[in-house]
């Protein structure tokens, strides 16, 4: 099973870099006046670790409201 995780992540890393190197061509990203000029890709990871980030955030806030909703009072 340990190689078959080996394979997995050979393959998923390789499919990550391909998609690096085919989407090298600049995007331009506007927001009120400023503006930003970066590859697809890393636009693309950018988003995606936001996108992580804020989801981990906003989970872990509503967990906490959970919680402190349902514990008994002392």
């Amino acid at each position: 099973m340990r190689y078959v995780y080996i394979a997995l992540i050979v393959i998923v890393t390789a499919i990550v870099v391909l998609f690096q190197f085919q989407n090298l061509t600049a995007v331009t990203i506007s927001l009120f006046t400023l503006s930003i000029t970066m590859p697809a890709s890393l636009l693309v990871f950018a988003v995606y670790t936001l996108g992580m980030v804020t989801g981990g955030a906003l989970l872990s806030l509503l967990r906490t409201w959970i919680n402190r909703a349902t514990r008994k009072p002392y």
